[in-house]
């Protein structure tokens, strides 16, 4: 028996689980090698290799850092104006930071205004910039994610799939959006990509810490996206004791500093992520006090975000399904999980939050890598499809790559969707831009004119209060943001109270049941500064501060979308001769007191 013919016979007799895994191991190899690979792999598919996809996500990401707007009041109230407060000691608490209610975690925050206090205490930066730098540091964050997503997507599901989710990345408004958003929903979603990534790569240690880390530091219902990690870890491989040894481990190293920090900083016990769970789940009012939409919301928020990528995600289980029945074996190219358990976290998050009373846009943001990812499995099943119903009409020769005669699709599909998420990007910034230009120019004002720089300056809100972009904007902290009297009748933030002990003090006027405060409110007469939108219409409390020549002078005033007035669909893609007349802008405008003297 010749060397070649023993070798031969020894593997045949090893056992099943030892051939599944050499094979399993070798298979691996190869499909790593093919991503190794700058731009090609052995079927002469061209895709960017890694370093080239973080270089173009990184971009994109920076481009957000810089225009993208703040799209919800939660952002400038709960996290940017607290971390102002931990840098500078100044800055606009909310209900749920008082030590009575426990709802927000300070070391969260603590880890990202931890870099943003390097910053302040070696250069001294103007607070703008640190807010900008933030931001930036955000991009960076998702980039990297994005990328290890990106990877994994070419080495489970094939390069050609993990183009296709590359680009609908990249011109998405939807990761536009909260790719640099300063968010618990946003921060779920680079660890849900992350713990997506190690999954399909068999690394279940990191795709526990991942989970860990979105659910426990981030947002508490993002475990949700790790039920479908811990079927297949649990159930399929049997790795019982391993799952609970590093399950333990992460909620130690997670869990255990952030009690710590945060009951040291409250002054009393705080387990921040039980409290929101509670809040929302057990017996609290969250679910049906703020943002309650129609079932509608997220189908038609989905498609502004994500245009047809989106209603390609929504068809992905129909498609998969005519995979299975309908495409030969050959064309499969999982590595490790089929398609309906890899995709299962994006349908079981549809489920339970398609259904909840509150709604709102962040509430996705967990899932939307997956929905680039499903959307583009989609666009590779059509055509797979397309091709095998042509080979039946016409008889293509064999050997025929099912890609040399579908990628027309692909392209057609790349180019709408990106020409669309651009025009939506376009949109936002056009349309809602304006309150943070005027805070530039309010944070340019001291430097322009003879405005002491000690002196105590109020800069006003009224109805538009939750459009304020936050502390960061104003030119220091000599430089007060107050709230006056509108139509508005819920709880507005406070300012913290002064002293070292202010985290933990409980006011009477916080409360969890959105209760008009009376007390919060500021005495126009005092204002220095107002910042005023003017859609024409006025009522008693919110007249139009603007027309009040007497008592008002403007200091800038830019566009900002009167959407009532305006064409539903051209105020949410910017077309451009024809988004201009069917759009309608009101002005959004900066406001100095003739009355009141800055001393």
């Amino acid at each position: 028996m010749t060397k070649s013919q023993l070798s031969f016979r020894l593997r045949q007799n090893a056992p099943k689980s030892t051939r599944k895994e050499s094979r399993e191991k070798g298979h691996k190899k190869t499909v790593k090698a093919q991503v190794s690979k700058t731009d090609t792999n052995n079927t002469g598919l061209i895709f960017p290799s890694g370093d080239t996809a973080f270089k173009f996500l990184l971009v994109a990401r920076f481009f957000a850092a810089i225009w993208s707007h703040i799209s919800d009041c939660d952002e400038t109230f709960n996290y940017w104006e607290p971390m102002h407060y931990l840098i500078f000691g100044k800055g606009l608490q909310t209900w749920e930071y008082s030590p009575e209610f426990g709802l927000r975690s300070y070391f969260y925050l603590m880890l990202h205004a931890a870099p943003a206090w390097f910053y302040q205490k070696l250069l001294q930066p103007n607070p703008l910039l640190m807010f900008y730098f933030i931001r930036c540091l955000l991009g960076l964050i998702c980039a990297s994610a994005e990328v290890y997503f990106y990877k994994a997507v070419c080495r489970e599901f094939g390069v050609h799939i993990g183009r296709i989710c590359l680009a609908f990345q990249l011109f998405s408004a939807g990761m536009f959006i909260s790719s640099t958003a300063y968010l618990p929903s946003s921060f779920a979603m680079y660890a849900a990509a992350a713990a997506c990534a190690a999954w399909w790569q068999q690394q279940f240690e990191l795709s526990i810490f991942f989970t860990a880390l979105g659910s426990l530091l981030g947002w508490p219902f993002a475990a949700l996206l790790g039920i479908p990690i811990a079927f297949d870890i649990l159930v399929r491989k049997k790795l019982i004791i391993d799952f609970a040894a590093w399950s333990a481990l992460c909620a130690l190293v997670i869990l255990i500093p952030m009690v710590i920090i945060d009951s040291m900083i409250f002054g009393r016990f705080i387990i921040a992520p039980l409290n929101i769970v509670k809040y929302n789940v057990f017996g609290g009012a969250g679910p049906s006090l703020y943002g309650t939409e129609p079932f509608s919301f997220y189908l038609l928020n989905g498609f502004v975000n994500f245009n047809f990528i989106w209603v390609f995600a929504l068809l992905s289980p129909i498609a998969i399904t005519m995979n299975h029945f309908f495409v030969p074996a050959k064309n499969k190219c999982t590595v490790y999980l089929p398609y309906w358990l890899s995709l299962s976290p994006m349908y079981l998050w549809l489920l339970v939050f398609m259904f909840q009373e509150h709604k709102e846009e962040r509430f996705l943001f967990p899932i939307y890598p997956l929905i680039c990812l499903s959307g583009a499995i989609t666009v590779d099943i059509i055509q797979k499809l397309c091709f095998r119903i042509w080979n039946m009409v016409k008889k293509i020769p064999v050997g025929t790559h099912y890609l040399d005669k579908t990628m027309f699709i692909v392209v057609l599909t790349i180019a709408i969707t990106s020409v669309l998420g651009v025009s939506r990007v376009f949109s936002l910034h056009q349309n809602y831009h304006a309150p943070l230009d005027l805070m530039m120019e309010l944070n340019r004002y001291p430097s322009e004119t003879k405005i002491p720089e000690r002196a105590q300056v109020n800069v006003c809100f009224g109805k538009d209060w939750h459009r304020y972009p936050g502390s960061f904007f104003l030119p220091n902290t000599n430089w007060n943001i107050r709230f006056i009297k509108s139509e508005f009748d819920g709880m507005l933030p406070a300012p913290y109270s002064e002293g070292p002990n202010a985290t933990t003090i409980i006011h009477e006027y916080f409360n969890d049941k959105n209760e008009e405060v009376p007390s919060l409110y500021f005495d126009l007469s005092k204002c220095h500064f107002l910042l005023d939108l003017d859609l024409g219409r006025e009522t008693k409390l919110e007249p139009i501060y603007a027309k009040q020549k007497d008592r008002w002078k403007t200091i800038k005033s830019f566009e900002f979308l009167n959407s009532e007035a305006s064409n539903r669909y051209f105020r949410s893609f910017f077309i451009p001769y024809f988004t201009n007349k069917y759009v309608v802008y009101g002005n959004f405008s900066l406001l100095k007191s003739t009355k009141v003297k800055i001393k």
